[in-house]
């Protein structure tokens, strides 16, 4: 189904309003389940966390190399 809907026409409240509806009808259908992969990639990144191999980044400092990458 495809609905046409001026999003460039909405403020900026507007929009945050809409993406937290969207949101809720989504967190609450029970049969989205995440991906084996997305499992097995957490399970991977916390081994590495564990063994002191990868570390976590500051949200700040993780925002400033990616928009250095782009």
């Amino acid at each position: 189904m495809t609905t046409a809907f001026p999003i460039d026409q909405l403020t900026k409240i507007e929009k945050l309003q809409l993406i937290e509806r969207l949101w809720q009808d989504l967190s609450t259908e029970s049969e989205l389940l995440s991906p084996q992969w997305h499992a097995e990639v957490l399970q991977k990144t916390e081994a590495l966390v564990a063994t002191q191999q990868n570390q976590f980044v500051d949200w700040q400092d993780a925002k400033k190399r990616l928009q250095k990458k782009t």
